[in-house]
């Protein structure tokens, strides 16, 4: 599987606390190794629009658009805010 991000992704990506981009980077080479790893918990969270999420810690997601074999990443927050906009 391939990664694509969008500008709005890094916008929230460089204000997260400097552990949790760490936290990302560890999750970002997990996925590319295998996507579907128990802990990161990789899964379809809006089948209309193919819309996945990612664990980057217990309190951190990722959310990307799943097109062909390439996931386009555009948010990563909390997971209060994921809970907002996609709960």
């Amino acid at each position: 599987m391939k990664s694509a991000t969008l500008p709005s992704f890094w916008s929230e990506y460089y204000d997260l606390p400097l552990e949790v981009r760490q936290a990302a980077k560890k999750a970002y080479r997990l996925w590319s190794n295998n996507p579907f790893h128990p802990s990161l918990h990789f899964k379809c969270i809006n089948r209309d629009e193919d819309i996945w999420s990612v664990r980057i810690t217990q309190n951190y997601r990722a959310i990307g658009i799943l097109q062909g074999d390439t996931v386009t990443w555009f948010w990563i927050g909390s997971h209060d805010k994921y809970e907002n906009f996609f709960g």
